[in-house]
């Protein structure tokens, strides 16, 4: 589904990404880990075509990402996600869903069908400025699953989520994987990781230490969290 080539990123002096290159298969639930300023994020503003790489390639489902073509199937949630504060979650779902492409009836019941998804039944006419940061969560989540994406990248999901909203969103991700969706997850939420991920990377300064099944990564009897910070600090796998 996604595949990385010697990809490198410069802001001047400043590597952020350093000739990675990995794949990441069909169906697979993937965590992109590392401590802040690993480069991470920028990894994903290439997968979107937010920023171009300095050198190296990457392809969604064999093309070139840089094509619009290669992203209409593509469904992202940011961390810190905006929604503009006099619009309620259903008033914004159902513009999300006619910029997706969706005819005004599809996009009304699509919106509705992820209101109650997301457990926001009862709060979908409530403007966004009353929104917790937990609702402004699912609100976002939901919007990532507006056009039914066959790759779903994932900016900490559960962010600003209590202990019931994170198993839930859990659950829809599950089930997601399930129908075979290949999902995207950059998160510092280590112990959610190693409960839900197939595969996992780890990078620090740009490089990438390790990227293997999670069990194999783990299977030293170490947690991830344990795994995580041997290899952060001592630079390799």
């Amino acid at each position: 589904m996604v595949t990385l080539n010697s990809v490198t990123k410069k802001y001047g002096p400043l590597i952020a990404v350093d000739n990675v290159s990995y794949t990441i298969a069909k169906g697979e639930y993937f965590a992109l880990l590392g401590p802040n300023g690993a480069g991470k994020t920028t990894t994903v503003k290439m997968l979107l075509d937010f920023v171009r790489p300095t050198s190296g390639s990457i392809t969604i489902g064999g093309v070139p990402c840089t094509c619009p073509v290669a992203r209409m199937n593509v469904g992202y949630c940011a961390e810190n996600h905006r929604i503009p504060k006099h619009l309620t979650g259903l008033q914004y779902l159902r513009r999300v869903a006619a910029l997706a492409g969706l005819s005004k009836k599809h996009a009304s019941l699509k919106a509705d069908a992820i209101i109650e998804r997301m457990g926001m039944a009862g709060k979908e006419k409530m403007e966004a400025r009353t929104y917790s940061k937990g609702m402004v969560q699912r609100i976002a989540l939901g919007s990532a699953l507006i056009a039914d994406p066959k790759l779903l990248i994932l900016d900490e999901p559960v962010s600003g989520l209590d202990p019931i909203g994170i198993r839930e969103v859990r659950q829809i991700l599950e089930k997601l994987r399930e129908s075979g969706v290949t999902i995207i997850l950059n998160s510092h939420f280590l112990s959610e990781v190693e409960k839900t991920c197939d595969t996992a990377a780890i990078m620090n300064k740009g490089r990438i230490l390790v990227k293997d099944k999670l069990s194999a990564i783990v299977s030293g009897g170490e947690s991830l969290e344990d795994v995580f910070v041997r290899l952060v600090k001592d630079g390799h796998a």
